[in-house]
């Protein structure tokens, strides 16, 4: 029998495990203060970057993803796999793409060690099909975006699909080359994805994550081994949420999703693209806006979640330029503003239209995507406030409050168009 995958979004919630760990808190103290990362899909499918034998991948839907076009257009894996034979990212530079992140003002870098397409961007004594010995190239491109994050104090995490390989005849996906086998997947977990995992865990430094996906087929006794794995090997390291069965430890949110509400269940991630795809595709240019980019941000924040925002570097190791502008802007606001995202998490102030909220211990940030017409921003609180001020430049605004309710009086001029942020802090 085939195994058939569906779509690579996953549910709008990925539950993290709920059973009882004294040492999740700790874990979870980094990931709570960064708030912000950057995710990079790369690999051999951005040589062919959303076009195969003169026919492109769709831009609609699941179908348009680029880093999925082996399995998309069904290419069987002598023809794919050649593709490591021209991969030579020439420009890959592992400081600039560090240099980015802290530009940008993100806190870790989660890489995709190895995609659905099974080619693996670091060197593994367990298959010749990596970057080091299938490639011309050589080199391990997360060994030195490891080393050079230990030395700029970014987390290194790491992206590994446990489930699907398109490569492999254990892993799930390819229908048009194997026929699905129970035993064999199994096989395929103990012998070949425990090996790999225990390598980035083992031959990188300290990890912050090990960032799962598409958790197909994985019974609960995968997902517990594998997490308790990771935990054996790096107590610190965090497990996503796509390990499935409600493991892990923190929730994933759907690709792209802005939950609408704080999610039950805790420490999230969202995921998120600032075109349409993942992986490099060179018809792509559908890029949100900075001003959508920094309200998604924010609105996550709000939430208690983190936001991973993806770029696609192209097969020479390029980063798109709208990428590297887009993120370098959101570092700029964030230098002004991060008072309020960095150690956040929700606001006590939820489901005011063009307003969200986030705090920090006793301090209440208001982010303003709308301004009032009559510059007064109204809300309802339970504390005394005991000041108020433009966090870009401490300003004092006037206020009045009486009982629950509470009035700030804004300037007319120097407002941040994107998201004005105010500053309450209580007697």
């Amino acid at each position: 029998m085939t195994k058939p995958i569906s779509t690579p979004n996953m549910p709008p919630e990925q539950n993290r495990g709920q059973r009882a760990d004294s040492t999740q808190d700790t874990r979870l103290q980094w990931f709570r203060e960064a708030r912000f990362g950057l995710f990079i899909h790369w690999g051999l499918y951005s040589i062919p970057a959303g076009i195969w034998k003169d026919k492109q991948l769709s831009n609609e839907g699941d179908m348009q993803i680029g880093e999925w076009i082996m399995r998309h257009m069904r290419i069987p894996v002598k023809e794919y796999a050649p593709l490591s034979k021209q991969f030579n990212p020439v420009k890959f530079d592992a400081k600039a793409w560090v240099a980015l992140a802290k530009a940008a003002g993100q806190k870790y870098i989660t890489i995709t060690a190895k995609h659905h397409d099974g080619f693996c961007m670091f060197k593994s004594n367990y298959t010749d099909y990596n970057i080091v010995d299938g490639t011309p190239f050589g080199r391990d491109v997360c060994k030195e975006l490891a080393d050079e994050c230990a030395k700029e104090g970014l987390k290194m995490c790491f992206y590994y699909s446990q489930t699907q390989d398109w490569h492999h005849p254990g892993g799930l996906g390819n229908d048009w080359d194997y026929t699905f086998s129970q035993a064999s997947f199994d096989e395929y977990i103990e012998t070949y994805v425990k090996p790999q995992v225990t390598e980035l865990l083992t031959n990188y430094g300290p990890i912050g994550l090990i960032w799962f996906d598409t958790p197909y087929d994985m019974a609960l006794h995968h997902s517990e081994s594998l997490m308790n794995l990771v935990h054996e090997l790096q107590p610190s390291c965090l497990v996503s949420g796509r390990i499935g069965n409600n493991q892990g430890d923190y929730a994933s949110a759907g690709d792209n999703k802005v939950p609408e509400d704080i999610m039950s269940n805790g420490d999230f991630e969202t995921p998120a693209t600032i075109n349409d795809t993942w992986g490099y595709k060179s018809l792509d240019h559908n890029w949100k806006s900075t001003k959508t980019l920094i309200h998604h941000l924010v609105d996550i924040v709000s939430k208690n979640g983190n936001y991973l925002l993806n770029i696609g570097p192209d097969a020479e190791g390029g980063i798109p330029q709208p990428s590297a502008d887009h993120l370098r802007e959101m570092g700029k606001w964030l230098i002004v503003n991060g008072e309020a995202i960095y150690g956040c998490g929700a606001g006590n102030v939820q489901g005011v239209a063009g307003l969200r909220s986030t705090r920090k211990k006793d301090t209440l940030f208001l982010h303003l995507f709308d301004i009032p017409e009559d510059g007064k921003v109204r809300i309802t609180l339970d504390e005394t406030v005991s000041s108020a001020s433009l966090l870009m430049d401490g300003l004092l605004l006037p206020f009045q409050q009486n009982d629950r309710n509470l009035i700030l009086l804004l300037p007319v001029e120097g407002l941040d168009k994107i998201d004005t942020v105010v500053k309450l802090e209580f007697e």
